[in-house]
C-alpha cells in the first residue's frame, strides 16, 4: 500500500514537471514569434525608409537639374515672365510629385513615416520657393536686365516716334480733306446755284407761256371735249333713227318698246297699290308737323312735294322749289319748333333729265330727322350754298361741284376737292367722256 502511494506521488511529480516544461515551451514560442515580428517590422521599416529616401533623393536631383537650367536661362538673358512661368511650372511639378509621394507613402509606409515624408516635402517646397525668390532677384539685378531695360527704352522711344509721325500724317490728311471738301463744297454750291437759276428761268418762261396761251388752250380743250360729247350724242341719235326706220326691225322694236312701257305701267300701278296697302309710317306725324309749320310761316306754295322715303328708313322728305330752297333751309335751321342744327350730308344726283341736291338734317334738340331736296336744271346746274347756315356744307358742296358740275352760289371757296384743277369735265355725270381717252 505504501508502495502504491509512493508510485502515485512519483507519477504526480512527473506530471507536474511535464506541465511546467510545456508552459515554458509555449512561452518560449510566444517570445520567438514576437521576436520574428519585430524583425519583420524593422525590415519593413528599413525598406520603407529606404524607398522614401530614394524617392526624396530622386526629387532633389531633379530639382537641382531644374535649378541649373534656370541659371542657364537667366545667363542667356531670358525675361522675368519666362522665369516666372518656369518657376510656376516647377511649383506645379513639385506639388504633383508631392501628391504622388503622399499617395505612395500612404500605401507603402506607416503613419509616422508618412508624416516625416510630408514634413520633408514641405521643407523642400519652402527651400525651392526661397531659391526661386533669390533667382528672381538675382535675375533682375544681373546683366541681362539692363540690356532688357535698354531694349524696352529703345522700343518705347521708337513707338513714341511712330505715334508722333502718325499724328502728323493724320493732321495733314485732315487739313487736306478739309481743303478738298471746302473746294468741292464751293463747287457743289456753285453748281447748285446755277441749277437753281436755270430752273427759275425755265419756270418763268413756262409761266409766261402759260399766261399767254393758258386760257386759250384750256378753253380750246374744254370746247374740244364738249364738241366730242355733242358728236357722240349726234351719232347715237343717228344710229337710233337709222335703226327705227327699217321695216321688220322697226316693228319688232316698237313691240318691244310697247311691252316695256306696259311692264313699267304695271310695275308703277303695283307699287302704288302696295304703298296704299302699307301701314302708315311712324314718321308720318313728323312730316305733317314740318309741312304745317312751314306752311303756316312761309306759305303752302313754297313746297313742291312732301313724302315719306320708304327706301331711306322712312325719313320725312321735303321737296323745295329752286326759288324757295334757301328760304326753307334757313327756316329749318332757325325755327324754334324745328331747330335742325346739324347737317349730316349733302350730295348731288344726275338723273339725265335733271339734277337733284339732297340734304340730310337732324335736330339734336328734338332728336328728329328731315331731308330737304331740290331739283335743278341739268344744263345750268346752280343753287344757293348752305355754308352760311351750316359750316359742314363746305366740303360736300365742293365735292358735288367737282364731280357733277353743280355750282353753289355764295360758297366761300368753290374749287375742286378731288380732281386736279385742270381736269376737263365732271366724272359722275352720266354723259362724261374722258378728255384723254388713252388714260
Amino acid at each position: 500500500m505504501l508502495a502504491n502511494e509512493h508510485d502515485q506521488d512519483k507519477s504526480k511529480a512527473v506530471t507536474n514537471d511535464e506541465g511546467r516544461s510545456g508552459k515554458a515551451s509555449a512561452e518560449e514560442r510566444v517570445r520567438e514569434i514576437k521576436r520574428k515580428k519585430e524583425l519583420a517590422k524593422k525590415e519593413a521599416e528599413g525598406e520603407g525608409k529606404q524607398s522614401a529616401r530614394s524617392a526624396a533623393e530622386e526629387r532633389v536631383r531633379k530639382i537641382k537639374e531644374q535649378k541649373e537650367k534656370e541659371k542657364e536661362a537667366a545667363s542667356e538673358g531670358e525675361g522675368g515672365n519666362s522665369a516666372r512661368s518656369t518657376a510656376e511650372e516647377r511649383v506645379r511639378e513639385i506639388k504633383r510629385k508631392k501628391e504622388a509621394a503622399k499617395r505612395a507613402s500612404d500605401g507603402d509606409s506607416s503613419e509616422p513615416e508618412r508624416k516625416a515624408a510630408r514634413s520633408a516635402a514641405e521643407e523642400r517646397v519652402r527651400e525651392i520657393k526661397r531659391r526661386k525668390e533669390q533667382a528672381k532677384q538675382s535675375g533682375k539685378e544681373g546683366e541681362a536686365e539692363p540690356e532688357k531695360a535698354a531694349g524696352e527704352d529703345d522700343a518705347k522711344a521708337r513707338a513714341e516716334a511712330r505715334v508722333k509721325e502718325l499724328k502728323r500724317k493724320k493732321e495733314e490728311a485732315r487739313k487736306a480733306k478739309e481743303n478738298g471738301e471746302k473746294a468741292s463744297a464751293d463747287d457743289a454750291k456753285s453748281g447748285a446755284e446755277a441749277r437753281v437759276r436755270e430752273i427759275k428761268r425755265k419756270k418763268a418762261e413756262a409761266k409766261k407761256k402759260a399766261a399767254e396761251g393758258g386760257r386759250d388752250s384750256g378753253s380750246e380743250a374744254k370746247s374740244a371735249a364738249q364738241e366730242r360729247v355733242r358728236e357722240i350724242k349726234r351719232r347715237k341719235a343717228e344710229a337710233k333713227e337709222a335703226g327705227g326706220s327699217g321695216g321688220e326691225k322697226s316693228e319688232k322694236e316698237k313691240k318691244i318698246a310697247a311691252m316695256k312701257a306696259k311692264a313699267r305701267a304695271k310695275a308703277a300701278k303695283a307699287k302704288a297699290e302696295k304703298e296704299e296697302e302699307q301701314e302708315p309710317s311712324p314718321n308720318q306725324p313728323l312730316l305733317d308737323k314740318y309741312v304745317k309749320v312751314i306752311g303756316g310761316h312761309l306759305g303752302e306754295e313754297v313746297l313742291e312735294e312732301s313724302y315719306i322715303n320708304r327706301l331711306a328708313k322712312d325719313v320725312p322728305t321735303l321737296v323745295a322749289k329752286p326759288g324757295t330752297y334757301y328760304k326753307i333751309a334757313e327756316f329749318l335751321r332757325h325755327n324754334e319748333q324745328l331747330a335742325f342744327d346739324y347737317l349730316s350730308d349733302i350730295h348731288g344726283v344726275d338723273y339725265e333729265t335733271h339734277m337733284e341736291v339732297y340734304v340730310h338734317l337732324y335736330s339734336l334738340q328734338n332728336r328728329q330727322p328731315v331731308a330737304l331736296k331740290v331739283k335743278i336744271n341739268r344744263n345750268e346746274p346752280e343753287i344757293e350754298s348752305l355754308v352760311p347756315l351750316w359750316k359742314g356744307a363746305d366740303w360736300p358742296e365742293r365735292e358735288s361741284y367737282d364731280l357733277l358740275g353743280i355750282r353753289f352760289k355764295g360758297h366761300p371757296n368753290l374749287t375742286r376737292i378731288m380732281m386736279p384743277d385742270d381736269w376737263v369735265g365732271h366724272p359722275l355725270r352720266k354723259d362724261y367722256e374722258p378728255y384723254d381717252v388713252e388714260v
